[in-house]
């Protein structure tokens, strides 16, 4: 297969580069002139220059492609540039659809969000629900569900399109959660925030293996919620204090954490620094819960990812190795 990436450079990815040339499968990426090439390092991969809305790339990049795989986007909670966000993951997805399109590929799969959902609540769901969340939590929540209802436009119109919707992603190498444990590790992380907060885990590779699954045998039009399971942070970090024998970090008190976050979240744009916790990233943590079951993956797509426990034994002794 001829297979095209966008945001081959990133995360997810780079790690599906390696997976399709793994398959055979020849590899186009599309990345920025801008961007940090070292997640494809060794790989075989043909790189096209472009922006994401770039039309006359995305045009060159597919020419001759069976699959697209749009994995390209701008994530980011707290403090964001809300226009360049929705330049990147709205219009960018606009533009991928409309060369798809023109173009003819024969199947499309689109890396969404179980965000696009909203806040559930608490409540398990699957791929039926309908969001009930009025409002919108962040520029990422917002763009990420513009840009799926995009998908599932240009999917009534005959676009041979597949969604996929993981929940938090994970790996050695994930530059969100990643360095957190790190510092964990490290024996550097002393105290954390909303240890009742419950995260949605896929071990990246699996992610992957879904989404090829998904280009090999999901029919167009189809979304597929792809979570291995779930944990709270505060199982999360005793599962690894007993792995490695590095105590659990401290609960910060929420009263503080709010506090915190109410304080550093204006100090942070009148200086237009990243504050480590502003009042998006608490309403992440308190007053946000997101739960997925993706029984339809495993039984449509014979997707069979590690378990959670698994995923983070893994990421913990590839760390520390």
């Amino acid at each position: 297969m001829k297979v095209l990436v966008t945001g081959a450079n990133g995360f997810t990815g780079s790690h599906l580069v390696k997976a399709l040339e793994k398959r055979g499968d020849s590899v186009i990426g599309l990345v920025r002139k801008s961007s940090n090439l070292t997640h494809l390092s060794g790989c075989q991969i043909q790189l096209i220059y472009g922006d994401i809305t770039d039309r006359e790339a995305l045009r060159q990049a597919m020419t001759g492609v069976d699959w697209v795989f749009h994995t390209a986007a701008y994530v980011e909670l707290g403090l964001v540039n809300a226009k360049k966000m929705e330049q990147v993951n709205v219009e960018g997805t606009r533009a991928v659809l409309e060369i798809a399109q023109t173009v003819g590929v024969s199947k499309v799969v689109y890396c969404s969000t179980i965000g696009v959902f909203g806040d559930t609540k608490g409540k398990i769901i699957d791929e039926t629900f309908q969001r009930t969340q009025t409002d919108f939590s962040s520029a990422y929540d917002y763009t990420k569900y513009q840009a799926q209802e995009l998908v599932n436009q240009f999917a009534t119109q005959g676009l041979p399109i597949v969604s996929i919707l993981p929940s938090g992603i994970f790996g050695a190498d994930d530059p969100h959660f990643g360095p957190v444990i790190q510092q964990f590790l490290k024996g550097r992380l002393k105290i954390w925030a909303g240890g009742d907060r419950i995260t949605g885990i896929v071990h990246v590779d699996d992610l992957v293996d879904a989404m090829i699954l998904a280009a090999q045998n999901a029919k167009p039009g189809e979304k597929y919620i792809i979570s291995a399971g779930e944990l709270s942070t505060r199982e999360m970090f005793n599962f690894l204090s007993q792995e490695t024998g590095i105590p659990a970090p401290a609960e910060a008190p929420e009263f503080l954490v709010r506090l915190v976050g109410n304080i550093l979240d204006p100090i942070g744009r009148f200086l237009n620094w990243q504050p480590p916790i502003s009042r998006e990233r608490v309403h992440y943590i308190y007053d946000r819960c997101v739960r997925v079951d993706a029984t339809k993956a495993r039984q449509q797509l014979g997707w069979n990812p590690r378990s959670v426990a698994e995923t983070l034994r893994e990421i913990a002794w590839q760390r520390i190795g």
